[in-house]
Protein backbone atom coordinates (compact mmCIF):
# COMPACT_ATOMS: atom_id res chain seq x y z
CA UNK A 1 0.00 0.00 0.00
CA UNK A 2 1.61 3.26 -0.81
CA UNK A 3 3.91 1.99 -2.82
CA UNK A 4 4.02 3.32 -7.09
CA UNK A 5 3.16 0.95 -9.37
CA UNK A 6 5.88 -0.48 -11.77
CA UNK A 7 7.18 1.42 -15.09
CA UNK A 8 9.38 1.19 -17.85
CA UNK A 9 10.67 4.58 -17.77
CA UNK A 10 13.97 6.03 -16.07
CA UNK A 11 14.06 8.97 -13.83
CA UNK A 12 16.31 11.44 -15.24
CA UNK A 13 17.60 12.46 -10.97
CA UNK A 14 18.32 9.64 -8.84
CA UNK A 15 15.28 8.72 -6.39
CA UNK A 16 15.32 9.38 -2.51
CA UNK A 17 15.14 5.88 -0.57
CA UNK A 18 13.92 7.24 2.33
CA UNK A 19 12.88 4.41 3.86
CA UNK A 20 13.76 2.53 7.54
CA UNK A 21 14.28 -0.67 6.13
CA UNK A 22 14.18 -2.61 2.96
CA UNK A 23 11.81 -5.94 2.30
CA UNK A 24 13.23 -9.44 1.76
CA UNK A 25 11.93 -11.98 -0.59
CA UNK A 26 12.81 -14.98 1.72
CA UNK A 27 16.41 -15.65 4.00
CA UNK A 28 18.04 -17.17 1.79
CA UNK A 29 18.17 -14.19 -0.02
CA UNK A 30 19.38 -12.74 3.49
CA UNK A 31 22.29 -14.51 3.92
CA UNK A 32 23.02 -13.92 0.28
CA UNK A 33 23.46 -10.10 1.01
CA UNK A 34 25.19 -10.16 4.24
CA UNK A 35 27.42 -12.57 2.86
CA UNK A 36 28.29 -9.84 -0.02
CA UNK A 37 26.87 -12.67 -2.84
CA UNK A 38 24.05 -10.55 -3.80
CA UNK A 39 23.63 -6.71 -4.51
CA UNK A 40 21.10 -5.31 -2.01
CA UNK A 41 20.45 -3.16 1.00
CA UNK A 42 18.61 -4.69 5.09
CA UNK A 43 18.38 -1.51 6.91
CA UNK A 44 19.20 1.91 6.26
CA UNK A 45 21.58 2.14 9.55
CA UNK A 46 23.95 -0.03 7.77
CA UNK A 47 23.61 1.05 4.58
CA UNK A 48 21.00 2.56 1.68
CA UNK A 49 21.11 2.71 -1.79
CA UNK A 50 21.50 7.02 -1.73
CA UNK A 51 24.70 6.50 0.70
CA UNK A 52 26.50 3.99 -2.01
CA UNK A 53 25.20 6.19 -4.90
CA UNK A 54 27.44 8.86 -2.65
CA UNK A 55 30.02 7.07 -1.20
CA UNK A 56 30.93 5.46 -4.86
CA UNK A 57 31.33 8.64 -6.51
CA UNK A 58 33.50 10.35 -3.83
CA UNK A 59 35.61 7.15 -4.74
CA UNK A 60 35.75 8.14 -8.10
CA UNK A 61 36.67 11.47 -7.75
CA UNK A 62 39.15 11.05 -5.06
CA UNK A 63 40.97 7.63 -6.83
CA UNK A 64 40.07 5.54 -3.90
CA UNK A 65 38.96 2.14 -3.90
CA UNK A 66 35.86 3.01 -1.68
CA UNK A 67 33.85 5.42 -0.08
CA UNK A 68 31.58 5.60 2.69
CA UNK A 69 29.67 8.51 4.46
CA UNK A 70 28.70 9.09 7.82
CA UNK A 71 26.44 11.11 9.99
CA UNK A 72 29.38 14.15 9.85
CA UNK A 73 32.60 15.27 9.24
CA UNK A 74 33.52 14.45 13.21
CA UNK A 75 31.27 11.02 12.75
CA UNK A 76 33.66 10.06 9.71
CA UNK A 77 36.91 11.12 11.40
CA UNK A 78 35.64 8.73 14.71
CA UNK A 79 34.69 6.18 12.48
CA UNK A 80 37.89 5.88 10.32
CA UNK A 81 40.00 6.37 13.85
CA UNK A 82 38.21 3.56 15.97
CA UNK A 83 38.60 1.51 13.19
CA UNK A 84 42.37 1.62 12.77
CA UNK A 85 43.25 1.51 17.25
CA UNK A 86 42.66 0.48 20.55
CA UNK A 87 43.29 0.81 23.99
CA UNK A 88 47.26 1.71 24.34
CA UNK A 89 47.49 2.42 20.62
CA UNK A 90 49.52 5.61 19.65
CA UNK A 91 48.11 8.26 16.68
CA UNK A 92 50.42 11.12 15.31
CA UNK A 93 47.86 14.29 15.21
CA UNK A 94 48.24 17.73 13.76
CA UNK A 95 48.80 20.24 16.37
CA UNK A 96 46.38 22.26 13.58
CA UNK A 97 43.40 20.40 13.52
CA UNK A 98 40.19 21.53 13.52
CA UNK A 99 39.35 22.63 17.63
CA UNK A 100 36.29 19.63 17.99
CA UNK A 101 39.24 17.22 16.08
CA UNK A 102 41.81 18.24 18.61
CA UNK A 103 38.99 17.71 21.46
CA UNK A 104 38.08 14.16 20.19
CA UNK A 105 41.70 12.59 20.28
CA UNK A 106 41.75 14.48 23.70
CA UNK A 107 39.06 12.70 24.65
CA UNK A 108 40.12 9.11 23.06
CA UNK A 109 43.12 9.61 25.37
CA UNK A 110 41.63 10.60 28.88
CA UNK A 111 39.02 7.77 28.38
CA UNK A 112 39.93 5.43 25.78
CA UNK A 113 43.30 4.94 26.60
CA UNK A 114 44.43 5.73 23.00
CA UNK A 115 47.99 7.55 23.30
CA UNK A 116 47.81 10.76 21.05
CA UNK A 117 51.16 13.53 19.93
CA UNK A 118 50.05 16.14 18.91
CA UNK A 119 52.94 17.13 15.63
CA UNK A 120 54.03 20.09 13.71
CA UNK A 121 53.34 18.31 10.70
CA UNK A 122 55.29 20.47 8.41
CA UNK A 123 57.95 19.73 10.75
CA UNK A 124 59.39 16.35 9.50
CA UNK A 125 62.45 15.48 11.85
CA UNK A 126 60.23 16.36 15.10
CA UNK A 127 57.26 13.93 12.93
CA UNK A 128 59.89 10.99 12.62
CA UNK A 129 61.01 11.50 16.04
CA UNK A 130 57.64 10.61 17.49
CA UNK A 131 57.00 7.23 15.71
CA UNK A 132 56.45 4.31 17.91
CA UNK A 133 56.15 0.56 17.36
CA UNK A 134 52.66 1.34 17.97
CA UNK A 135 51.76 4.05 16.14
CA UNK A 136 48.80 3.17 14.05
CA UNK A 137 48.10 6.84 12.09
CA UNK A 138 48.50 10.47 11.59
CA UNK A 139 45.77 12.59 11.06
CA UNK A 140 46.20 15.96 8.97
CA UNK A 141 44.04 18.62 7.52
CA UNK A 142 45.19 19.49 4.06
CA UNK A 143 44.97 23.08 4.73
CA UNK A 144 44.58 23.79 8.73
CA UNK A 145 42.06 26.00 9.84
CA UNK A 146 42.53 29.09 10.77
CA UNK A 147 46.01 29.72 9.41
CA UNK A 148 45.32 27.84 6.16
CA UNK A 149 48.59 26.05 6.68
CA UNK A 150 49.11 24.18 3.75
CA UNK A 151 50.93 19.95 4.29
CA UNK A 152 53.30 18.71 2.34
CA UNK A 153 51.42 15.53 2.15
CA UNK A 154 54.12 13.83 -0.16
CA UNK A 155 56.47 14.83 2.10
CA UNK A 156 54.70 13.92 5.24
CA UNK A 157 53.84 10.57 4.16
CA UNK A 158 57.28 10.03 3.08
CA UNK A 159 58.50 10.83 6.83
CA UNK A 160 55.86 8.78 8.14
CA UNK A 161 56.85 5.81 6.34
CA UNK A 162 54.37 2.47 6.87
CA UNK A 163 52.48 4.55 9.50
CA UNK A 164 49.17 5.58 7.73
CA UNK A 165 47.94 9.19 6.91
CA UNK A 166 44.59 10.36 6.91
CA UNK A 167 43.89 13.54 5.36
CA UNK A 168 40.86 16.10 6.23
CA UNK A 169 40.23 17.03 2.70
CA UNK A 170 37.53 19.40 3.53
CA UNK A 171 39.21 22.81 2.60
CA UNK A 172 39.94 21.68 -0.41
CA UNK A 173 38.23 19.64 -2.42
CA UNK A 174 38.94 16.96 -4.90
CA UNK A 175 38.59 19.08 -7.45
CA UNK A 176 41.55 21.13 -6.46
CA UNK A 177 43.90 18.18 -4.09
CA UNK A 178 43.52 14.50 -4.11
CA UNK A 179 45.71 13.38 -1.12
CA UNK A 180 45.80 9.70 -1.99
CA UNK A 181 47.83 10.55 -5.40
CA UNK A 182 49.83 12.10 -3.02
CA UNK A 183 50.77 8.94 -0.67
CA UNK A 184 47.76 9.42 1.35
CA UNK A 185 46.33 6.00 2.44
CA UNK A 186 42.49 7.69 3.00
CA UNK A 187 40.77 10.85 2.75
CA UNK A 188 38.09 12.68 5.10
CA UNK A 189 35.35 15.48 4.17
CA UNK A 190 33.12 17.14 5.65
CA UNK A 191 30.41 16.72 2.95
CA UNK A 192 28.50 19.38 5.02
CA UNK A 193 30.79 22.03 3.03
CA UNK A 194 32.20 22.68 -0.12
CA UNK A 195 30.73 19.42 -1.36
CA UNK A 196 27.23 19.86 -0.50
CA UNK A 197 27.91 23.42 -0.89
CA UNK A 198 24.84 25.08 0.09
CA UNK A 199 24.78 24.82 3.80
CA UNK A 200 21.31 22.66 4.42
CA UNK A 201 23.05 19.37 4.86
CA UNK A 202 25.30 17.46 8.16
CA UNK A 203 27.12 14.88 6.45
CA UNK A 204 30.48 13.10 6.46
CA UNK A 205 32.52 11.10 3.53
CA UNK A 206 35.27 9.42 3.17
CA UNK A 207 37.42 7.71 0.47
CA UNK A 208 40.26 4.88 0.96
CA UNK A 209 41.01 1.17 0.87
CA UNK A 210 38.21 -1.23 0.67
CA UNK A 211 38.58 -2.59 4.06
CA UNK A 212 39.02 0.37 6.04
CA UNK A 213 35.94 1.59 4.16
CA UNK A 214 33.61 -1.42 5.38
CA UNK A 215 35.45 -1.52 9.40
CA UNK A 216 34.31 2.30 9.56
CA UNK A 217 30.45 1.60 7.85
CA UNK A 218 30.35 -1.49 10.67
CA UNK A 219 31.95 1.28 13.43
CA UNK A 220 29.30 4.08 11.99
CA UNK A 221 26.76 1.41 11.99
CA UNK A 222 27.45 0.60 15.73
CA UNK A 223 27.98 4.00 17.29
CA UNK A 224 24.94 4.95 15.67
CA UNK A 225 26.99 7.88 13.03
CA UNK A 226 25.39 6.71 9.85
CA UNK A 227 23.67 8.70 7.29
CA UNK A 228 20.49 9.31 6.07
CA UNK A 229 19.13 9.45 2.54
CA UNK A 230 18.03 12.63 2.09
CA UNK A 231 21.17 14.23 2.93
CA UNK A 232 23.51 11.88 0.87
CA UNK A 233 21.10 12.58 -2.21
CA UNK A 234 21.58 16.57 -1.42
CA UNK A 235 25.05 16.23 -1.50
CA UNK A 236 24.95 14.07 -4.68
CA UNK A 237 23.45 16.98 -6.59
CA UNK A 238 26.08 19.25 -5.07
CA UNK A 239 28.95 17.45 -6.71
CA UNK A 240 27.20 18.12 -9.92
CA UNK A 241 28.28 21.64 -9.91
CA UNK A 242 30.94 21.09 -7.25
CA UNK A 243 33.93 21.81 -10.15
CA UNK A 244 31.54 25.39 -11.44
CA UNK A 245 31.60 26.28 -7.52
CA UNK A 246 35.22 25.82 -6.84
CA UNK A 247 36.65 27.80 -9.98
CA UNK A 248 34.49 30.65 -9.40
CA UNK A 249 35.37 30.52 -5.14
CA UNK A 250 38.69 30.15 -5.91
CA UNK A 251 39.09 33.23 -8.08
CA UNK A 252 36.99 35.35 -6.13
CA UNK A 253 39.40 34.36 -3.26
CA UNK A 254 42.55 35.02 -4.30
CA UNK A 255 41.27 38.40 -5.55
CA UNK A 256 39.89 39.42 -2.20
CA UNK A 257 42.91 38.59 -0.36
CA UNK A 258 44.72 40.88 -2.12
CA UNK A 259 42.31 43.65 -1.96
CA UNK A 260 42.24 42.51 1.88
CA UNK A 261 46.19 43.76 1.94
CA UNK A 262 45.38 46.93 1.15
CA UNK A 263 42.77 47.69 3.45
CA UNK A 264 42.86 49.80 6.92
CA UNK A 265 42.38 48.10 10.21
CA UNK A 266 43.52 44.80 9.16
CA UNK A 267 46.91 43.88 10.19
CA UNK A 268 47.64 40.76 8.34
CA UNK A 269 45.75 38.13 5.81
CA UNK A 270 46.23 34.67 5.96
CA UNK A 271 45.84 32.86 2.49
CA UNK A 272 47.96 30.42 1.34
CA UNK A 273 49.19 31.87 -1.70
CA UNK A 274 50.44 35.41 -1.16
CA UNK A 275 53.89 35.18 -1.09
CA UNK A 276 54.05 36.25 2.93
CA UNK A 277 52.08 33.29 3.96
CA UNK A 278 54.31 30.56 5.60
CA UNK A 279 53.40 27.89 3.32
CA UNK A 280 53.43 29.76 0.03
CA UNK A 281 56.03 27.60 -1.50
CA UNK A 282 54.00 24.58 -1.20
CA UNK A 283 51.00 25.87 -2.23
CA UNK A 284 51.91 27.31 -5.16
CA UNK A 285 53.45 23.94 -5.82
CA UNK A 286 50.25 21.69 -5.08
CA UNK A 287 47.23 23.95 -5.78
CA UNK A 288 47.48 25.56 -9.34
CA UNK A 289 43.81 25.81 -9.51
CA UNK A 290 43.43 27.63 -6.09
CA UNK A 291 43.26 26.68 -1.93
CA UNK A 292 39.76 27.13 -1.81
CA UNK A 293 37.83 29.75 -0.48
CA UNK A 294 39.08 30.82 3.08
CA UNK A 295 40.84 33.68 4.06
CA UNK A 296 41.80 34.60 7.75
CA UNK A 297 42.40 38.09 8.62
CA UNK A 298 43.56 39.99 11.81
CA UNK A 299 42.10 42.90 12.79
CA UNK A 300 44.48 45.96 13.73
CA UNK A 301 42.56 46.36 16.98
CA UNK A 302 43.27 44.03 19.73
CA UNK A 303 40.20 42.06 21.29
CA UNK A 304 36.96 41.52 19.98
CA UNK A 305 36.02 44.67 19.85
CA UNK A 306 36.43 45.05 16.52
CA UNK A 307 35.14 42.48 14.89
CA UNK A 308 31.74 42.70 16.35
CA UNK A 309 31.70 46.51 15.05
CA UNK A 310 32.67 44.97 11.64
CA UNK A 311 30.20 42.66 11.93
CA UNK A 312 27.52 44.72 12.87
CA UNK A 313 28.45 47.24 10.23
CA UNK A 314 28.36 44.44 7.85
CA UNK A 315 25.14 42.79 7.78
CA UNK A 316 25.28 41.23 4.45
CA UNK A 317 28.32 39.14 5.60
CA UNK A 318 26.53 36.92 8.39
CA UNK A 319 28.41 35.37 11.27
CA UNK A 320 27.77 31.64 10.97
CA UNK A 321 29.66 29.27 12.23
CA UNK A 322 30.39 27.03 9.62
CA UNK A 323 31.73 27.30 5.81
CA UNK A 324 31.53 26.57 2.41
CA UNK A 325 28.18 27.31 2.04
CA UNK A 326 26.97 28.83 -1.07
CA UNK A 327 27.38 32.90 0.32
CA UNK A 328 29.80 34.56 2.19
CA UNK A 329 30.19 34.18 5.39
CA UNK A 330 32.22 34.96 8.91
CA UNK A 331 33.14 33.18 11.60
CA UNK A 332 35.07 34.29 14.65
CA UNK A 333 37.54 31.04 15.52
CA UNK A 334 38.07 32.05 19.26
CA UNK A 335 34.73 31.81 19.86
CA UNK A 336 33.44 28.86 17.79
CA UNK A 337 36.17 26.03 16.77
CA UNK A 338 38.09 27.02 19.03
CA UNK A 339 36.49 27.81 22.02
CA UNK A 340 37.07 24.48 23.63
CA UNK A 341 41.33 25.34 24.14
CA UNK A 342 41.91 27.35 26.93
CA UNK A 343 43.27 31.07 26.95
CA UNK A 344 46.75 29.73 26.54
CA UNK A 345 46.29 26.71 24.71
CA UNK A 346 44.60 29.30 21.56
CA UNK A 347 47.62 31.32 22.19
CA UNK A 348 50.18 29.27 21.84
CA UNK A 349 48.06 28.14 18.43
CA UNK A 350 48.20 31.02 16.71
CA UNK A 351 44.49 31.58 17.53
CA UNK A 352 43.87 35.58 18.09
CA UNK A 353 41.29 36.86 19.77
CA UNK A 354 40.57 39.57 17.04
CA UNK A 355 41.59 36.65 14.39
CA UNK A 356 38.18 36.22 11.49
CA UNK A 357 37.53 33.90 9.10
CA UNK A 358 35.91 34.28 6.12
CA UNK A 359 34.79 31.68 3.74
CA UNK A 360 34.11 33.28 0.48
CA UNK A 361 30.62 32.36 -1.53
CA UNK A 362 29.35 32.67 -4.79
CA UNK A 363 28.70 36.52 -4.57
CA UNK A 364 30.87 38.64 -7.24
CA UNK A 365 33.95 40.29 -6.40
CA UNK A 366 32.70 43.79 -6.33
CA UNK A 367 29.86 43.18 -3.84
CA UNK A 368 32.10 41.49 -1.36
CA UNK A 369 34.62 44.83 -1.74
CA UNK A 370 31.89 46.60 -0.92
CA UNK A 371 30.84 44.65 2.11
CA UNK A 372 34.32 44.46 3.55
CA UNK A 373 34.84 47.38 3.10
CA UNK A 374 32.03 48.75 4.72
CA UNK A 375 32.65 46.97 8.12
CA UNK A 376 36.53 48.07 7.84
CA UNK A 377 35.53 51.53 7.93
CA UNK A 378 33.14 51.23 10.81
CA UNK A 379 35.47 49.73 13.15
Amino acid sequence: MGHPSPFVTSPSAPPIFQTTAFDIPDVGVLEQIYSGTLDGHIYTRDSNPNHSALADSLASMERAEAGAVFSSGMGAIASIVLSMVSAGDHVLVSQSLYGRSLQLFRRLQTQFQIQVTEVGVTDFPHVAEQIRPETRLCLTESISNPLLEVADIAELSQTLGSVPLIVDNTFTTPELLRPLEHGAYAVVHSASKYLNGHGDVMLGIAAGPQQLMSDAMETASLFGQNANPFESWLTQRGLKTLPLRMKQICETTRNLAIFLQDQPNIRRVYFPLLSQHSSYDVAKRLYSGGTGGMITVELAAEGTAAITQFMRAAPELPFSPTLADARTTLSHPASTSHRYMTAVERKSAGILPEMMRISIGLESLEQLQHEFAKGLAAI
